[in-house]
């Protein structure tokens, strides 16, 4: 059954299994789908769904329906389509079409906890959390976009004083939300302010299309004796280690460079090539 996934900044809100023909999403309250914030119209969009497949179609909206960041009147959905409604997003979800490659993708790439090797994932972790607390944190001295050598800035602390600062105002209350509680019951202003989950997207093969959602705090992806890689979700962002490969100093590859030993923090739209096969990142 095809499911659409309200989701806001990131946080998930709500599900809705799609059991019925016809799904309106919009700000008033008689919609299936409802999203009460002023960026959306009243009735914003329609899903009409005929047997397998599912079509949304733009209600002349204010602010337009956009899939995958394009504008759309008219669209068929496919699995993983991203649907875009004021602030809000929508990911449809076609599981019923596509569990059985996905299944096959992940015993192809995704290798069991059983089939791991315990001494080489726990050297992956602590590469990850070297790196992570490598993270470079802003210099004061860099500020203006100058870094001075220590000398010269304890030079520029004896010559003048810093001007007196002026006394910090009180903080402003924060605004109400503008979006209320949802069919599912979550309010989110109460959501937890965790990192988001991130996904791969498998880019080459005969796997292209397919999606892996890092829910895992590691996940190890690869062919062992061929090239293995563990990613690791941390508080501070997501790494890829190497962990072995059938050939010394065959390195996994993030944007056509070699990651080497040490973990690699990835960024947004990543190009990561492993075993041979390329995915992309995405944090969100």
């Amino acid at each position: 059954m095809a499911r659409l996934i309200l989701s806001l900044d990131n946080q998930v809100l709500a599900e809705y299994n799609m059991s019925k023909e016809r799904y309106t999403i919009g700000r008033l309250p008689d919609n299936d789908v409802r999203i009460d914030n002023p960026a959306v119209s009243g009735h914003h969009s329609l899903i009409i769904n005929i047997l397998n497949d599912s079509f949304l179609e733009d209600l002349n909206s204010t602010n337009g329906t956009y899939v995958n960041g394009k504008l759309i009147k008219k669209h068929a959905l496919q699995h993983g389509d991203v649907i875009t409604i004021g602030h809000h997003q929508l990911r449809f979800s076609d599981q019923a079409t596509n569990d059985a490659e996905q299944d096959e993708f992940e015993k192809t790439m995704v290798i069991p906890t059983g089939q791991q090797n315990a001494e080489q994932l726990a050297i992956a972790e602590k590469a990850a959390e070297a790196a992570a607390a490598a993270e470079p944190e802003e210099d004061e001295n860099d500020s203006a976009g100058i870094r001075l050598a220590p000398e010269e800035a304890e030079g520029l602390e004896e010559e003048a004083e810093p001007p007196p600062q002026p006394a910090p105002e009180a903080p402003a209350p924060p605004e109400p939300a503008v979006h209320t509680a949802t069919a599912a019951g979550i309010d989110p202003s109460s959501a937890p302010n965790a990192l988001p989950l991130a996904k791969l997207q498998v880019l080459s093969g005969a796997f292209a299309g397919r999606e892996l959602e890092l829910t895992k705090a590691l996940t190890t992806l690869g062919r062992p004796g061929v090239q293995v890689a563990a990613i690791t979700r941390r508080a501070e962002g997501y790494y890829i280690v190497h962990v072995e490969s059938g050939k010394d100093g065959d390195f996994p590859l993030v944007n056509g460079e070699p990651i080497g030993a040490q973990a690699r923090k990835l960024a947004d739209n990543d190009v990561v090539q492993l075993a041979g096969v390329k995915m992309g990142f995405f944090a969100s």
